[in-house]
């Protein structure tokens, strides 16, 4: 388990302030999400600080980019997916970034740079959240390279943190 470095909770102007950083970068109301009156605590551990919203560790912080963990299920349903073939699973979840061959599905319109959820085709589960290199028409048209950069995926140290192992 990686070390906890420092651990505390937000006061109310800076969990204002993040709550409407996270509304902007991910596009959606995080209020209507988890509900108004959140307690936001913050755990730095190593390069990574996890925030804790009323005792579920929702977001991170990696490198200066903001992204959900895949503990935050309420959120999948409204953000982008790319749905990868069967082959990219075990590239996926050891940290490959995404691969133009192994994109099966688009699912939803995105930018350069947004926030999606990799998704597995058989099942449609989450097996990472990763940075778009290209927009959703973009995406479409690419056959090879690089087209998403995994930032958090299933068996990572922030997976491992979050699921206590």
């Amino acid at each position: 388990m990686p070390k906890k470095c420092r651990r505390h909770f937000l006061k109310e102007k800076e969990t204002k302030r993040f709550l409407l950083e996270v509304t902007n970068k991910l596009g959606t109301d995080i209020e209507r999400l988890i509900g108004s009156k959140t307690r936001v605590e913050s755990n730095e551990i190593e390069t990574t600080e996890i925030f804790i919203f009323n005792g579920r560790p929702l977001i991170a912080r990696s490198n200066g980019k903001l992204f959900p963990t895949l503990t935050f299920s309420e959120l999948f349903p409204l953000i982008p997916k790319i749905v990868v073939d069967m082959g990219a699973v075990p590239y996926v979840c050891k940290g490959a970034d995404v691969m133009a061959p192994g994109v099966v599905g688009i699912k939803g319109e995105f930018e350069a740079n947004d926030i999606l959820l990799v998704i597995d085709e058989r099942h449609g589960k989450p097996l990472a959240v990763g940075v778009a290199l290209f927009s959703s028409e973009t995406m479409k048209t690419v056959n090879h390279g690089k087209t998403v950069r995994n930032l958090h995926y299933v068996g990572d140290k922030l997976w491992s943190y979050l699921r206590g192992s």
